[in-house]
């Protein structure tokens, strides 16, 4: 899924570039010469060198995130993150009611005789954590269509493939209700395909989970394997207050918080639940209800009654929300929402690894979470005159997204391990030709790259010595066919340290506008997430056995802006997205300053090594280039 704010200035450099003509002389590869005499038209191909340099990011903004972190990520290049998730709570409904009589009535004496009131004495039973993970989106994730997820489907381009061998294809046991996972859904050892007594629709679903990260699989596809991992997951109160509005502009401002705030330490009272978690792509069954009670065969006695996707489903401390919520009916505390923030602050969700795992990192998206209250109650039926026990049900939100408005606050914490020394290195800010760049998601790193020049003027990011390459091209009358960013991986760093998980894809954008250098209307041309954009590119290649090879950027319009439509050669920035079509910018902390950098790159826990600009002479082959197809008239 998909799923998911800073800025900066170039600092000027050596300057290594080849000489144009020469350049043209050695890099062209004139299609059709010697063939048919006479061509109107001539094909090359001609590089151009890029100067890079690293930025290190110090914090970034972590709150009003379209999703959330928790757990721990072990980087073999940029080591551990440790990300905690502190959210505000919310009343689903202000100076709420728990039964059927306000706290008021209920403290009433009965004087009439009529029983018109009575003390509903609520008790907590029973108090339930949602955290729902995040899903590849259906639409593409089923190439063929049939309902089953590409990741779970025997064979994803055939509708009629049968993935669990009950001799029903998959589209037809979605058109059954049967489940096509599953080759006997009722569990009475007879298959789909001749049992006779199947209830349509009595089984639980199976989804493709998307954004849980463990170094272990080295790739970002890998919930199939991770289903029945564990992870130990904590949760607390939070005794810090969470302002939406910043003090130092007059309350004008939403007020901003930093991966690097101290909030987790604000820790109040016992935890509300503290152990272990299994992960499961199945949808969370909460309820049934009886279809027919005279029946008492079990697969025709219950029908499903409420379903969750899958997600976190734990019991928190019942006597906690007997004290804090139902006990407090009537109260200031709930009688709205700014109160009841203030009351009860906020919760701290800390996930860490279990024994079958070395890390384990989870993205939340906290509009979806909320905890349920069960309770039961006193109640008086007028028709017996005879008290009786009622159940009713509370639900506290954590954010809310109202046509896309959030309300409520909630940020993440991250605590990073210092860097190792080489890469570190490469950070170094006084380099402003760098060998290698340093992609890090969230508090981590970006880079900052100049096309045809090295010098900038700070104050409006362009770029000042690379007319020279600009004008040339300009007079030769060139027509850009195609203009390509091609960044190859370092595999060597990268393989020395064990392996990483590498980023699915690049985000090239503009440095002083923020704007993206790719169409947002550009049409997609596969149902996956990595298939849109594609006159963008930017998708990681992979050799045979996964490993990263490179990553080309098509960056043709942006040239042609340049060279035909005279626009600003400014700096760019590159950095790593969870989600190329969010392309909103906040202001981080980049070495002491403000910088404006994506949002969906705070929420990306992910990172790599590039090879640079200025690379040894054994590393030619992989510097960091810009490609430029052109066509000419003879």
């Amino acid at each position: 899924m998909g799923l998911q704010k800073k800025g900066f200035l170039a600092i000027a450099g050596l300057f290594f570039m080849f000489v144009f003509v020469a350049s043209c002389e050695e890099e062209i590869d004139t299609i059709g010469e010697g063939v048919v005499a006479g061509e109107p038209f001539t094909t090359g191909k001609v590089s151009f060198d890029v100067f890079a340099k690293n930025r290190k990011i110090t914090a970034v903004q972590t709150n009003k995130l379209p999703v959330y972190q928790a757990g721990v990520y072990k980087d073999p290049l940029f080591g551990e993150r440790q990300a905690v998730i502190t959210s505000q709570v919310s009343l689903s409904t202000t100076n709420p009611t728990f039964g059927t009589v306000v706290q008021s009535s209920e403290a009433l004496t009965d004087l009439s005789g009529n029983r018109d009131t009575i003390a509903e004495a609520e008790e907590v039973t029973s108090v339930y954590l949602y955290l729902p993970y995040l899903q590849v989106p259906a639409l593409t994730n089923d190439r063929d269509g049939d309902g089953v997820p590409d990741e779970l489907d025997e064979d994803p381009t055939d509708p009629n493939s049968n993935s669990d061998d009950d001799e029903v294809s998959d589209i037809q046991e979605r058109a059954n209700g049967t489940n096509p996972l599953d080759s006997d859904t009722d569990g009475d050892g007879i298959l789909d395909g001749v049992d006779e007594d199947i209830i349509s629709n009595n089984f639980q679903n199976e989804y493709a989970l998307d954004s849980i990260f463990t170094n272990e699989f080295k790739t970002w596809e890998n919930s199939k394997q991770l289903v029945g991992k564990k992870f130990n997951l904590k949760v607390e109160r939070s005794s810090f207050f969470l302002r939406d509005l910043d003090p130092n502009a007059n309350f004008e401002e939403a007020q901003p918080y930093y991966s690097n705030t101290d909030i987790t330490s604000f820790v109040e009272g016992a935890a509300l639940f503290d152990g272990e978690v299994t992960i499961d792509n199945k949808e969370i069954i909460t309820a049934f209800e009886d279809d027919n009670p005279e029946t008492t065969e079990v697969d025709e006695s219950k029908q499903i009654a409420s379903r969750l996707n899958p997600g976190v489903y734990v019991e928190l401390d019942k006597d906690f929300f007997q004290t804090n919520i139902i006990d407090k009916e009537g109260s200031s505390e709930l009688s709205n929402q700014a109160n009841f923030r203030d009351f009860l602050r906020g919760l701290h969700f800390t996930v860490t690894p279990s024994s079958d795992t070395e890390d384990m990192l989870l993205l939340f998206d906290m509009t979806q979470a909320n905890i349920t209250i069960n309770y039961d109650y006193q109640d008086y039926d007028t028709e017996s005159e005879t008290e009786i026990t009622s159940s009713s049900s509370y639900v506290i939100n954590f954010l809310q997204n109202a046509n896309g408005i959030i309300s409520g606050n909630a940020v993440n914490t991250f605590v990073d391990q210092p860097l190792e020394a080489d890469v570190a290195t490469h950070l170094d800010a006084s380099v402003e030709n760098a060998e290698r760049l340093v992609l890090k998601g969230g508090s981590g790193a970006f880079s900052q790259i100049r096309l045809f020049g090295n010098q900038v003027d700070e104050a409006t990011g362009k770029v000042t010595n690379g007319e020279e390459f600009i004008n040339q091209i300009k007079a030769n009358n060139w027509i850009i066919n195609e203009a390509n960013l091609v960044f190859y991986v370092d595999q060597n760093t990268i393989n020395q340290k064990g392996g990483i998980i590498n980023p699915p894809r690049l985000y090239v954008y503009n440095s002083v506008t923020n704007q993206p250098i790719h169409d947002l209307t550009d049409a997609a041309t596969s149902q996956s997430n990595l298939g849109r954009y594609p006159n963008y590119d930017g998708v990681l290649e992979q050799d045979a056995v996964g490993n990263g090879i490179k990553y080309t950027v098509k960056i043709t319009d942006h040239i042609n802006d340049i060279i035909v439509r005279d626009s600003a050669n400014v700096v760019l920035n590159v950095a790593l997205t969870s989600d190329l079509s969010i392309t909103g910018v906040r202001e981080d902390i980049v070495e002491g300053e403000s910088v404006d950098l994506p949002v969906m790159s705070a929420i990306n826990p992910l990172g790599t090594i590039l090879y640079g600009s200025n690379v040894p002479a054994q590393d030619e082959a992989k510097k960091l280039k810009l490609e430029v197809f052109y066509t000419t008239a003879n």
